[in-house]
């Protein structure tokens, strides 16, 4: 076998979540090589630029586009941004990481879907989980049948911090459903093998109450339940700002065993004491839960490039997790269970 062409790649969005990319990319990451950042915040842009090692920042993607030397993109913008930054990226040849949310909404994903397949450029979504050692061993214990067949799967996922301003405005954010609850959403129809049926979902603002009037139609609570098209039934529930730490954990049953994946552990050691029970520490953020799914999922985008294979996680998957949080705000807003 040849010698792999080794691939730049730039920095859309500088960020936390894009910066554990990059910070894999410039030294974990086979055939891959970091060139340069771009964020409309100069000094994130310039911050995240000096930390790399780069010489070469921007606070227009649109630059970063013209340079030569970057092969592929990974694109960690608010999601409102993410069609134009990909479709501009597949036009300019450039092969794409999109971090989930995909889009605002299925169009947006048909779109992007469709400027990745013309000009010829791989397009991966950033579901990490899939790359997660344990959630790719319950899927393989899933598909052995060592549980038999799978009856019901439920996921949910908590988050430690108080929304940032722009997520209250389900216009740029989604809501909950998308910034929290993509990866289970996810998870769900992967575990399946299965698309969405009929879903059903309640939320609420229990958390925020200073923007109940200016934004009567956020939730920080959501509960989404129903049924794919196989059969199999679902429920995810979903939370921001719970503040006693960072919680994900599926549960799978099936007709003969019970699987669980995920958890909120920090550590292996349980302390037990006369009178204060037994304590633990709490996972703090998802950055630590899922370290090594990040740079699994992050040396699979460029094999996928350098061998001309299709990403493990497609475009398709972004659009069918983004038509399901579509249909869940729907049912929210008052349009009840909903078939989809």
């Amino acid at each position: 076998m040849g010698v792999r062409e080794e691939i730049g790649v730039g920095l859309i969005g500088c960020g936390r979540a894009g910066m554990i990319h990059a910070r894999n990319l410039v030294n974990k990451v086979p055939g891959a090589r970091m060139e340069a950042v771009a964020d409309v915040n100069g000094q994130a842009a310039r911050n995240a630029a000096v930390e790399l090692g780069l010489s070469k920042w921007h606070t227009d993607y649109r630059d970063l586009l013209k340079d030569d030397r970057v092969g592929a993109v990974i694109v960690v913008a608010p999601t409102n941004l993410h069609r134009d930054i990909v479709i501009d990226s597949a036009a300019a040849g450039k092969h794409v990481f999109c971090e989930k949310p995909m889009a605002m909404n299925a169009a947006e994903c048909e779109e992007m879907i469709g400027a990745c397949e013309e000009a010829q450029v791989k397009l991966q979504i950033g579901f990490m989980r899939r790359f997660d050692r344990g959630f790719m061993e319950a899927k393989r214990l899933l598909d052995e049948g060592l549980i038999g067949d799978l009856v019901l799967v439920k996921s949910h996922t908590r988050g430690p911090s108080k929304p940032q301003p722009w997520m209250y405005d389900l216009k740029k954010s989604n809501g909950i459903l998308a910034e929290v609850n993509s990866h289970d959403i996810d998870a769900v129809r992967w575990f399946a093998g299965s698309d969405y049926d009929t879903l059903h979902a309640f939320g609420g603002n229990y958390r925020n109450p200073e923007v109940r009037d200016s934004h009567p139609d956020y939730y920080d609570s959501v509960v989404m339940s129903g049924t794919m098209k196989n059969g199999v039934q679902y429920v995810i529930d979903g939370a921001a700002y719970v503040q006693y730490g960072y919680d994900s954990h599926v549960e799978l049953v099936g007709t003969k065993g019970l699987l669980h994946v995920g958890g909120h552990k920090s550590d292996s050691v349980e302390l037990t004491v006369p009178g204060d029970g037994t304590r633990m520490g709490f996972v703090k953020s998802w950055t630590a839960l899922f370290e090594d799914a990040y740079l699994a999922e992050d040396i699979a985008f460029i094999r996928a490039i350098q061998e001309d294979i299709q990403p493990l996680v497609t475009g398709l998957d972004g659009m069918m997790a983004v038509k399901a949080v579509e249909a869940g705000n729907a049912s929210i807003a008052g349009k009840g269970i909903l078939s989809l």
